[in-house]
């Protein structure tokens, strides 16, 4: 037997699979990408994930944490171990409708956080086309946004604070700090210390680049946010993993921020002759502060007059090869 998997098994309560069905199944996403792990791991708990990551690290095996495998771009695919969190770990742990946050599991998908916080009134406000099933802990890998992100940003806008842990085994909650607090942590000393003053050398010695070269867009998703451990940004160590696609720790715990949710909502979709001046019209459009704005183009709507797939929304879109299609949303109808 794998010595691996003899000790995972002896230290996991919750499923180890090494059998070649289990490995076929998690070799691939939503992607066109494959890459056959070594094994998966899906932990009983956010303490049996920690237990995992402890045995990884004896045997020096890399992992990575794994949501809805909804990703288009191959993030949920590699080899080494991986961390199925959305069958256990799917805890919503707390609500505060003062502050309008939550504190999740990583593994708990958006549409059924969504409903429990509805008695509320209060919802996430990033919602990417794969809402169904995509986890909170993907989305925070990934910056997700979706077409909300007109009105509601990526998840980085989001993110209060991130419980991580580090492949060499420190647990710790992560957020934004102040001089003062930094100070604390260095002269408590040990690993936390070591890896904040590293990442306060890294944007020193780079603080010119990152302030000038960095793109101010609003949906920039990829590649770790340096920006975000600027001083102005109040050196957001959470804010900063977010989008670093399990490359940097694993997120046991999540605190974000909540919107209101606005119940009424209005649809219009504007027809154009082909999708570049569809988005040629954005900037306008986004001046009237949709909360969903989305594009299609001919591509994809002959798609699906090709499948046969929802025959009535596309028989009703306006003329045109590109199309904008912009929600609105109010507390009520009269206001939408």
């Amino acid at each position: 037997m794998d010595q691996l998997a003899e000790r995972l098994r002896d230290r996991v309560r919750g499923e180890v699979r090494f059998d070649p069905g289990s490995r076929a199944a998690y070799s691939t996403d939503a992607s066109n990408y494959r890459q056959v792990p070594r094994g998966v791991v899906v932990p009983a708990s956010v303490d049996d994930a920690v237990e995992a990551v402890a045995v990884c690290r004896e045997f020096d095996v890399p992992l990575h944490s794994r949501g809805g495998g909804t990703s288009l771009a191959g993030q949920c695919c590699n080899e080494g171990i991986v961390l199925d969190w959305s069958k256990y770990c799917h805890h919503l742990l707390s609500v505060d409708t003062e502050q309008r946050t939550a504190l999740v599991e990583p593994g708990i998908a958006l549409d059924p956080l969504n409903e429990r916080l509805a008695e509320h009134g209060l919802m996430v406000g990033q919602k990417p086309s794969t809402h169904e099933t995509c986890t909170i802990g993907g989305m925070l890998g990934n910056n997700s946004c979706g077409a909300t992100a007109q009105a509601y940003g990526k998840m980085s806008d989001s993110v209060v604070r991130l419980e991580i842990l580090t492949y060499d085994g420190l647990r710790t909650w992560v957020g934004p700090i102040d001089d003062a607090e930094y100070e604390r942590i260095l002269a408590e000393g040990g690993r936390k210390a070591a890896l904040y003053r590293g990442m306060r050398d890294l944007r020193d010695r780079y603080l010119a680049d990152i302030r000038r070269a960095f793109p101010r867009i609003l949906r920039r998703v990829s590649g770790y946010n340096l920006d975000a451990l600027l001083p102005e940004q109040g050196f957001d160590v959470a804010k900063a993993l977010v989008g670093s696609e399990s490359t940097l720790v694993t997120v046991l715990r999540a605190e974000i921020r909540l919107v209101p949710v606005q119940p009424a909502r209005s649809l219009v979709v504007l027809g154009y002759p082909d999708i570049a001046r569809a988005a040629d019209d954005v900037p306008e459009v986004a001046r009237h502060d949709p909360v969903a704005l989305e594009g299609l183009d001919d591509r994809l709507v002959g798609l699906e007059r090709i499948e046969n797939l929802a025959r009535n929304a596309v028989e009703r879109l306006p003329a045109g090869r590109g199309w904008l299609m912009v929600q609105f949303a109010a507390a009520d109808q009269s206001t939408v």
